[in-house]
């Protein structure tokens, strides 16, 4: 019997994997998407995922309010996101501007498909 490829889906530089309802997972894929899916597994990150996502680009002092966080806890939330991939940041004067990752998220939707 000839094993069928299968489409990788592309989660990090050098890790990707077959779509998860397709194959079985090697340990560095599920791995690697345990640590992504653990970034997410946060309700605050949930939410402050959602308000970037629908804003475009959030200035991370825009994210104190609608979360009720202080700044701390806001940078520690994305923190978390962007070393996930999920969130990509740049500094403009002393705050962070934050955008989704639109690739990262799409990454994701296919690797559960």
């Amino acid at each position: 019997m000839s094993a069928r490829r299968q489409p990788l889906v592309q989660l990090d530089e050098g890790v990707c994997c077959a779509p998860l309802l397709v194959s079985p997972l090697a340990d560095a894929d599920a791995a690697e998407l345990a640590r992504v899916f653990g970034a997410l597994a946060d309700p605050v990150r949930l939410r402050l995922l959602s308000l970037v996502a629908d804003g475009g680009e959030v200035c991370s002092c825009d994210l104190e309010e609608p979360l009720g966080k202080s700044q701390p806890t806001i940078s520690h939330h994305t923190k978390a996101l962007a070393e996930a991939g999920l969130l990509t940041g740049e500094k403009r004067g002393r705050w962070m501007m934050w955008r989704v990752v639109p690739e990262r998220l799409a990454a994701l939707r296919s690797a559960l498909s």
